[in-house]
């Protein structure tokens, strides 16, 4: 029976995936359907594991037996989920302790690390308090309103926690890599991310000035190895390209959702636990 509900779960996560389509326009309500999508299959087979788990080898579910086959594959993937969170964590902790070896910024108002190289680099790192990191061909290159308008970007980071909540969204990619959609929907969780930052900053930047500076960034990059990075460069030109469109466009008006209906959406998760008292 733990079979039966283990393939269940997994055959309803790969259809939710399935059936997903990018937003067309990437506007605030796009990072809701795109969270949910990302996230609401893997959370099923979690959920879906961990009633397993509860339940245990022996006994009955249903009037059909349990067998430890279904058992052992679901605690094996919460060993393997936990054991990526684990690894994750500790690459998130030494690329901390490494930026901690920076000589610390000398602006004012600013508490970061100075990044000595003349590449155009900008990043939050870290996890719910991340630190700021900036290069010192960042600070000689850009004029000061290009970079203030860069700071208060990085600021956004900060107010959203973009650091603390991608390393939870990182370890889900990585466990569920094989999933369908699972790269297409990082990419776009990505540019949501930024695309929202970009927002926050053209409420007291030029969205003119923002978007030069990000084009500036984008002719000498900087790719830091480490984890944890929330980075202001983009990889992906057709991202850059979005966000700079999106910069020079209208502003549009945004229709107001409840807090409360978007929650309510993820209730439904935790129906695999519903299991749990079937079992004898």
């Amino acid at each position: 029976m733990h079979i039966s509900l283990l393939l269940a779960a997994l055959g309803i996560a790969i259809a939710l995936r399935l059936i997903w389509r990018p937003a067309l326009e990437k506007t605030p309500l796009a990072w809701g359907m795109a969270l949910s999508a990302f996230l609401v299959p893997p959370l099923v087979l979690l959920t879906t594991a961990v009633a397993v788990l509860a339940m245990g080898a022996q006994g009955n579910m249903f009037s059909i037996p349990v067998g430890i086959v279904g058992y052992l594959l679901g605690s094996g993937c919460l060993a393997i989920a936990l054991g990526m969170l684990a690894y994750r964590g500790w690459q998130g902790w030494r690329s901390l302790h490494q930026i901690q070896s920076f000589p610390p910024l000398n602006r004012p108002n600013c508490q970061g690390y100075l990044l000595q190289t003349p590449a155009l680099f900008a990043a939050q790192i870290g996890f719910w308090h991340p630190r700021l990191v900036l290069s010192d061909g960042l600070l000689t290159t850009l004029s000061p309103e290009q970079l203030e308008a860069v700071l208060t970007h990085e600021q956004a980071h900060l107010h959203y926690h973009d650091t603390f909540w991608f390393f939870w969204l990182g370890w889900i990619r990585d466990l569920t890599a094989w999933l369908p959609n699972t790269p297409l929907l990082w990419q776009e969780l990505l540019l949501l991310r930024e695309m929202r930052a970009d927002r926050y900053a053209v409420q007291s930047a030029d969205p003119l000035v923002l978007a030069e500076a990000l084009l500036q960034v984008a002719q000498s990059p900087l790719h830091m190895a480490v984890a944890n990075c929330v980075a202001l460069h983009d990889a992906a030109p057709i991202r850059l390209e979005q966000r700079i469109d999106a910069l020079l466009a209208e502003p549009q008006a945004i229709a107001p959702t409840s807090p409360k209906l978007q929650w309510l959406k993820w209730l439904w998760v935790l129906l695999p636990l519903l299991s749990v008292p079937f079992h004898s």
